[in-house]
């Protein structure tokens, strides 16, 4: 098990802290997760300023946010541009630690959220290595990582660390372990049943019907053509009472086509981004994700709190969670759409479905799954008092 880095004791004086991020919206785990550690920071009484390039929802009270105006037609020279304007803002103005969550040069502490963009490339072809877009990010990774940075790095993931140490020569010692942060509502309330009706009747969807759940932005990263792919396997009697319902906002028109393709837009359901989700994780049958590449994985986590079987992948960093709990079934890579057909039917009609439940709910209540801010929180304070 990976050791968690210990509490540190809060700061006498009130510090001035600088986060960045590329872009806010209300829907993605790294947006989510920066709000919470910047919420934590707030209430231990320190000042936050936020620089972004967008911001897509309601400013919440005492953060300062400011807008960084970019114009580029492509993301990687939109955020190269950013991070310069930024340094700039920077410059004109003193804060104790600056805190990134993208890579970007000039940061104190970085939030390691995205995959190791190197190990990505080097997956790829010789001549995408070339590109102007991979050079960007690799420019903006190495700032971040390169062994004479002296970035603190805040890791949600043990597994990413190997690929930063192989290409960038980081130390050891640069990379702080967080334990998992989820919301303490994604636990199971007494009233779960009732909200499972209720639900459920708003949907449509009844009472002895499977709800495969996918919850998550960036509907290609977290596979949802590989589900739509394993309900389209199902024999024709399971496949009738299932519903693949997808909680999260992107584009959905190229998944229609296949669902559409596979005779399945019947059994697919885009419900968009929602603030409810701990209403979908207590009415679902089954939280499925598939995804091709995931740091970490927050849902599974939640799941889990749900009392919520899980069919994930192994790439996602808190996989190795599930397979401690005991709380579902891991894909092992290299992926094959067969396995994950093949389990996905197994665990629809499993009678373990009590036993994953309880090893789930077991697993929460003697694990630290929720001090992610407040641990993330302890760090950036000691980088600022030193």
């Amino acid at each position: 098990m990976p050791i968690f880095l210990p509490k540190n004791p809060i700061m006498n004086k009130k510090a001035k802290f600088a986060f960045c991020l590329f872009k806010y919206f209300p829907f993605g785990g790294l947006q989510q997760d920066f709000l919470r550690i910047a919420k934590v920071c707030l209430a231990r009484g320190h000042q936050v300023d936020v620089y972004t390039c967008s911001w897509e929802e309601e400013m919440p009270d005492g953060l300062h946010v400011s807008i960084i105006p970019v114009w580029r037609l492509t993301n990687h020279r939109r955020y190269e541009s950013f991070a310069k304007k930024f340094s700039k803002y920077l410059a004109a103005k003193y804060y104790d630690v600056v805190v990134g969550f993208n890579k970007m040069p000039g940061l104190d502490v970085y939030y390691a959220a995205d995959t190791c963009y190197a190990a990505k490339a080097h997956t790829k072809s010789f001549w995408y290595r070339l590109t102007g877009r991979c050079r960007s990010y690799l420019r903006l990774e190495r700032a971040v990582f390169d062994k004479q940075s002296k970035t603190e790095i805040l890791l949600i993931s043990e597994q990413e660390k190997a690929f930063f140490k192989d290409y960038y020569g980081t130390a050891e010692q640069r990379f702080h372990l967080l334990p998992p942060g989820i919301v303490r509502d994604r636990i199971a309330p007494p009233n779960a049943e009732e909200i499972r009706t209720k639900l459920r009747n708003e949907l449509g969807i009844g009472s002895n019907q499977n709800i495969v759940l996918m919850v998550g932005s960036g509907f290609k990263t977290k596979g949802v053509d590989r589900a739509i792919r394993a309900v389209s396997s199902l024999s024709l009697r399971l496949r009738e009472k299932t519903i693949l319902l997808i909680v999260g906002k992107d584009n959905t028109k190229p998944f229609w086509r296949i669902a559409k393709r596979l005779g399945v837009s019947k059994q697919v359901c885009f419900v968009g981004g929602r603030k409810d989700v701990p209403r979908f994780l207590v009415s679902a049958d089954l939280l499925l994700h598939p995804a091709y590449r995931e740091t970490a994985g927050m849902v599974l986590i939640e799941a889990m709190a749900a009392e919520l079987p899980v069919l994930a992948t192994d790439v996602c960093g808190y996989s190795y969670h599930i397979e401690l709990a005991g709380a579902g079934e891991i894909i092992s890579s290299p992926f094959k759409q067969e396995t994950l057909n093949q389990l996905l039917v197994s665990m629809l009609i499993s009678d373990k479905k009590n036993q994953w439940q309880n090893n789930g709910k077991n697993y929460i209540a003697n694990t630290d799954v929720f001090s992610l801010p407040e641990k993330a929180a302890d760090i950036i304070e000691r980088v600022a008092a030193c």
